[in-house]
């Protein structure tokens, strides 16, 4: 195992999910996630995938490494990639042969380095415009050797919606937590209101998720010249539904022609007509500069 830490990006800032994801605070309240549900999970898209041995392999958002781990238990080669230093450190507890380095996936992390990309649990669409999702998108395609698969494990829109429980209160360890949840248009959101003895006032904290669907990824990926292949609707990759599907587990390919001859213009023109962006803003562009076949413009 290694850690690194990537030189910290001149774009970052004081967002959200920077402070909370590395709070003990969100460790402790997320810790009960499943490690033999995780384990199984892997165990499906390994035997969906059937990649070769010691392939190259990035878990992007790597979070503790639990998934990063488990892969590299069974002899791929595997990085882990995560924003918060904290779980970058702790995932490199764990003694596996992965390695572990902080980094924004905003930025870029390779060129054609990776035969398989994952982004599991969610970790995706935290961003304030639709140009820094798009740029994530294009990073994963650059990052991909030509051919490579993507997985991308996101919540499904209308379960979400259909199941969210407004109100919980969850009390770990002498700390309590006060959460709230709701959603607009564009998004899911959740307060985190923590009192903790220790501290001199309660703190809160509130995770905002872009609500990103189906359609949404199919034309994410298409302008960056990544070719859908298969969707499924849980952990044990069972049909994907829209409406009874927990999950949107989205297998794409990079494709080895250009993007602009999959018909990704359309697709990116109908995109914005549909979505302008998820802050609001329409985002800006310029066709000669690539993103796929071309590369968002920071407005």
């Amino acid at each position: 195992m290694s850690v690194l830490t990537a030189e910290h990006p001149a774009r970052e800032r004081q967002q959200w999910f920077s402070a909370w994801f590395d709070s003990s605070h969100y460790h402790k309240l997320y810790g009960h996630r499943d490690e033999a549900e995780a384990a199984r999970f892997i165990d499906a898209l390994v035997a969906r995938l059937e990649p070769r041995r010691e392939a190259r392999m990035l878990d992007l958002g790597c979070g503790a490494g639990r998934h990063a781990n488990y892969l590299a238990s069974k002899g791929f080669r595997v990085t882990g990639l995560d924003l918060a230093a904290g779980s970058v450190q702790e995932a490199a507890k764990q003694g596996a042969a992965a390695r572990f380095v902080r980094h924004d996936m905003r930025e870029p992390f390779g060129d054609a380095a990776y035969d398989y990309i994952f982004n599991f649990f969610t970790s995706f669409g935290y961003f304030d415009t639709l140009n820094e999702h798009l740029a994530v998108v294009w990073n994963l395609a650059r990052a991909l050797e030509p051919g490579g698969e993507l997985v991308m494990d996101y919540l499904n829109v209308r379960h979400a919606e259909a199941g969210l429980t407004p109100r919980e209160v969850k009390t770990i360890d002498e700390v309590t937590y006060r959460i709230t949840r709701w959603a607009d248009a564009r998004h899911f959101f959740k307060s985190i209101v923590i009192e903790d003895p220790r501290l001199d006032a309660p703190v809160r904290h509130v995770e905002r998720v872009a609500k990103f669907t189906l359609r949404d990824f199919e034309c994410l990926f298409a302008i960056n010249g990544l070719s859908l292949e298969d969707v499924r609707g849980d952990y044990a990759l069972s049909a994907y539904d829209a409406r009874e599907s927990p999950r949107l587990i989205l297998i794409a390919r990079k494709q080895r022609q250009p993007a602009q001859d999959l018909g990704a213009d359309l697709c990116f023109d109908r995109f914005l007509r549909t979505r302008d962006n998820v802050s609001g803003v329409r985002p800006r562009y310029d066709a000669n500069i690539h993103c796929g076949t071309r590369e968002a413009i920071d407005g």
